[in-house]
């Protein structure tokens, strides 16, 4: 047998961890490719409203089914659970798989008075809500609960899920069939655009979404204004036709005109005028045979023009073609239940039924007309003669209005309910069933049980409250629907703000999410990353840095899964490609070699109002002024699928990426390096693209003084001196370093700032790249200075607040920013399992973990590492294992010395003089 095929075997026997042997197989790969929807349940916390447990009837349609639940005081006050701002609630706990999650819904501030209510896992078609009402005070307390069931359908854009997309129908003929303009066989612009390969959000080449289209979406943007401008479609006719017509919906501005040519199936020229609204065009084709055809539409420029889809169909069946705008219905037929408080729901939308129970027997059913509630709920709290409520809105809440609860001092009161879904028989039956007291205690438990079994050492104990709430926030920042290549899918977002695609945001999310669960962050990858004959190189939102390869090095360094690497390094080297230019159409790269990204979004490291950045944008100069950061992340990407085209033997890919990091680390060296400050700046390029100069603040100072200025320490390519420099200004206070970890700009520098969003704060993203860097050079006391600063800041922040926020002001030490981030700020989840998770191996980038083996008491270790840079003195390592052991560490055989930075975990530098070793650690007896 071939002996690596035996270590893997015992590999995957003996690790202990949290991932199931399933993510080896070629099956889980197979049933992500063409999808970016996360293989999450239709039940889960997706709401973009009120918080609570949403339902997703049909995956493909885009309506979403929510039950919130607004705890508060009998005619007092209601805090609405908003999502889109602070309102009184937190995510308290969630499962990996979403099975079961809760929140914290405070009425009385600190835990004095509180609601806890979790979601769990029936079965499929349902889901128990418990609710545990808490009174801590020496007084008695009257509070009520609203559950509220509501349905919403797909938006017209992201961060607008309050306006429906008003889509239409349409009805032909059985044997004719509608296709729709997007599902063409190739597009082409007569005047290329550089965001042609890299289209925003994952739509379509030419894709626009807007109301009156046929299914929502149509070819438009500047389609048809240049001439040569040009669209084919390749399709099948399944019946012979006699008198065919080639039936076109199409939408011009008014008193525009545009020709087009057509050339296939039919050959003709036509001549279209516009009025701003929908119209059609037939065009006789003949006596068609069934049979496989195709046509292309050709402009001849003048004008844009949107086109909705067309059909071929029989002149006689012309006259009956109807294209109708879908209604949307908000208000559901509401039935009573087969049984005491019950109700059951239809909404005309869809076809099936929502039932709900519960188990508190004084009640009142309501009704909502409002499309929002938030202040007027709260208004008219004390209005409870009222059953219908009307503001001549367009949306309808069903409230299930429990009051009053009376709960005693000192104790608490548990009240369940059950939401379930189905046809109406299946839903009645569910609902007569009256689940028993004792099961639903089970059903909580067993759900509950799939929580993440934390196996920390003692020291971790002190983090765990703030983990647990990060890890929450995390695991329910995800939302449905959220659109891209042409598909509505379940999305984890950084928080619900931000309804839509952020690709650097996500890479943090997937790298947070896979410390407890590797397949949540193998989702979270693949989210990002289209397959080679898809469209655009990637899905791309916002910044463009390339967080998605830095989640795969640590996904292959947790599993050596040769599956992930076999199905994700084509699709890595795709976005890379794109990246630094290589790819057609990216305008990225530089003549001088370096890299920026300005075309595609004004952020270059994510970080908004960094000095350099901001100036740039204000004064229009971005287009010959090149940032560092884009560059040195280029460079180490491009070492990390090095790595990875190595393993498979893929020399070709080797040597092209050698070759790229060379050219690239020699542009920064001579063009960006700034002696004087001791940073590296950004590059001044003439029009030819030919560097002149740093750009300076009052052209006199480096403007690039902050960690943009250090990033050539992440890439490896620094000097001795170089890197002894900027080293020394990230460990010197008033420098980088503040009382709460790496400033984004030297705080000596004239720019700095004391109230910006960046400019005066601590985020935790760079400070992750950083970490891995230590410990890649070797300076492993630094790197713990890093993540425990960070670790301190956090849990203080959680235990005061319970909120997750984006950012830390240096001034105040506190936090700020969106109140339930995970996006940015997860980098806690990595150093918390790299310091204190029992069984984890942590490496800087320039590790490659070829094989690993932990036993399953965590008391020994062996990995077989391969080093990919060899240039500095040594490189450093976390391993946390069983505390109660004593350890001896070897390298190849050699026993090495090592720290104890707590019981169990271990900081373990190794001389960096071999290219490839054995790292072997064994409990004392």
């Amino acid at each position: 047998m071939n002996p690596r095929l035996i270590f893997i075997i015992i590999t995957i026997i003996g690790y202990n961890s949290n991932f199931s042997q399933s993510i080896y197989d070629s099956e889980y790969y197979n049933s992500l490719t063409y999808t970016h929807d996360l293989n999450l349940p239709n039940w889960g916390p997706y709401t973009k409203k009120y918080i609570g447990v949403s339902h997703i009837p049909d995956i493909e349609k885009g309506i979403r089914f929510d039950l919130s639940v607004f705890p508060g005081f009998y005619r007092r006050k209601v805090d609405v659970p908003h999502v889109f701002y602070e309102s009184g609630f937190h995510p308290w706990e969630a499962s990996p798989n979403l099975e079961y999650f809760s929140f914290r819904h405070e009425l009385e501030w600190k835990d004095r008075v509180y609601t806890d209510i979790s979601y769990s896992k029936i079965d499929q078609n349902s889901r128990l809500i418990r609710i545990e009402c808490i009174n801590n005070t020496a007084i008695a307390q009257n509070i009520v609960i609203h559950m509220m069931g509501s349905i919403h359908f797909p938006s017209i854009k992201a961060y607008d899920p309050y306006t429906p997309i008003q889509y239409s129908t349409i009805k032909l003929p059985s044997y004719a069939t509608w296709i729709d303009a997007i599902d063409y066989k190739e597009i082409k612009f007569a005047k290329p655009s550089h965001k042609d390969q890299l289209v925003y959000d994952g739509k379509l080449r030419g894709e626009i979404r807007d109301h009156g289209l046929v299914n929502g979406s149509g070819i438009g943007k500047r389609f048809g204004k240049k001439e040569g401008d040009q669209v084919r479609y390749e399709f099948e006719i399944t019946t012979n036709i006699n008198n065919a017509f080639l039936w076109v919906r199409y939408k011009i501005k008014d008193d525009q005109k545009i020709d087009l040519e057509l050339d296939g199936i039919v050959n003709k020229r036509l001549h279209l005028s516009g009025n701003g609204s929908f119209k059609t065009e037939q065009i006789e084709i003949g006596n068609l045979k069934s049979g496989k055809y195709g046509f292309r539409i050709i402009s001849k420029g003048k004008s844009p023009i949107i086109i909705d889809g067309f059909t071929i169909i029989d002149k006689k069946d012309t006259k009956n073609v109807e294209v109708k705008p879908i209604i949307w219905q908000h208000t559901p037929n509401i039935i009573n239940g087969p049984i005491p408080n019950s109700i059951i729901l239809k909404y005309k939308n869809i076809d099936t039924y929502y039932g709900i129970s519960w188990d508190y027997p004084d009640y009142e059913v309501r009704e909502w007309k409002y499309k929002d509630l938030d202040d007027s709920f709260k208004r008219m709290v004390n209005d409870h003669v009222k059953t219908k409520f009307d503001n001549g809105t367009n949306g309808h809440f069903t409230n299930i209005f429990l009051k009053p609860i009376h709960i005693q001092p000192k104790s608490s009161f548990f009240i369940n309910g059950i939401v379930c879904y189905g046809s109406k028989e299946e839903v009645t039956a569910y609902l007569n069933k009256k689940i028993a007291k004792e099961n639903i205690q089970s059903i909580y438990n067993k759900a509950r049980s799939n929580l993440f079994d934390y196996p920390i050492v003692p020291a971790g104990e002190t983090y765990l409250f703030s983990q647990k709430r990060m890890a929450a926030t995390t695991f329910c920042n995800v939302v449905y629907p959220v659109y891209t290549q042409k598909e509505y899918i379940k999305h984890h977002t950084p928080g619900r703000f931000w309804d839509s695609l952020y690709t650097w945001d996500s890479g943090f999310i997937g790298l947070g999410m896979m410390e407890q669960d590797i397949k949540r962050g193998i989702e979270s990858l693949n989210a990002y990353l289209n397959e080679e004959d898809e469209q655009s190189a990637f899905i791309h939102h916002g910044t463009l840095l390339p967080v998605q390869h830095y989640l795969f090095l640590e996904l292959w360094n947790k599993t050596q899964s040769e599956e992930l690497l076999k199905v994700y390094y084509p699709k890595l080297k795709r976005y890379y490609e794109f990246l630094v230019g290589i790819n057609k159409g990216s305008t990225t790269r530089m003549k001088s070699n370096l890299i920026r990204t300005w075309d595609y979004f004004y952020n270059s490291g994510g970080w908004d109002d960094y000095p350099p950045q901001k100036y740039i944008h204000q004064e229009k100069i971005k287009k010959n002024v090149v940032p560092v950061v884009n560059t040195a992340h280029s460079i180490r990407v491009a070492k990390i699928l090095q790595m990875a085209a190595s393993y498979l033997n893929f020399n070709r890919d080797v040597k092209a990426y050698e070759k790229d990091i060379q050219n690239m680390s020699k542009a920064l060296q001579s063009y960006s390096w700034d002696k004087k400050s001791g940073y590296f700046g950004y590059v001044v390029h003439d029009e030819n693209q030919n560097p002149t100069g740093i750009l300076k603040f009052d052209d006199n100072v480096n403007f690039n003084m902050g960690l943009g200025g250090a990033y050539p320490l992440v890439s490896g390519v620094c000097t001795k001196n170089q890197k002894n420099l900027l080293l020394k200004k990230m460990k010197t206070k008033r420098r980088l370093w503040s009382d709460i970890g790496l400033s984004a700009v030297d705080q000596s520098a004239p720019y700095y700032s004391g109230n910006g969003y960046w400019n005066g704060t601590v985020w935790m993203p760079h400070q992750w790249f950083f970490w891995k860097t230590m410990l890649d050079i070797g300076e492993a006391d630094f790197a713990k200075k890093i993540a425990k600063t960070a670790l301190d800041l956090w849990k203080k922040e959680v235990e005061n607040t319970y909120n997750c926020y984006e950012h830390f002001i240096i001034k105040t030490k506190r936090g700020a920013g969106w109140h339930q981030f995970s996006g940015l700020s997860t980098p806690v989840l990595s150093w918390f399992n790299a310091y204190y998770q029992q069984g984890n191996l942590t490496t800087g980038f320039n590790i490659w973990v070829e094989e690993k083996k932990v036993d399953k008491t965590y008391s020994s270790l062996k990995a077989i590492l391969k080093v990919f840079d060899t240039e500095n003195e040594k490189f450093s390592l976390i391993a946390c294992l069983n505390p109660n052991f004593e350890y001896q560490v070897f390298w190849n055989n050699e026993i090495i010395p090592h720290k104890e930075i707590n019981a169990g975990t271990l900081s373990i530098s190794i001389p960096n003089k071999l290219k490839k070793g054995v790292l072997t650690i064994k409990k004392l007896k």
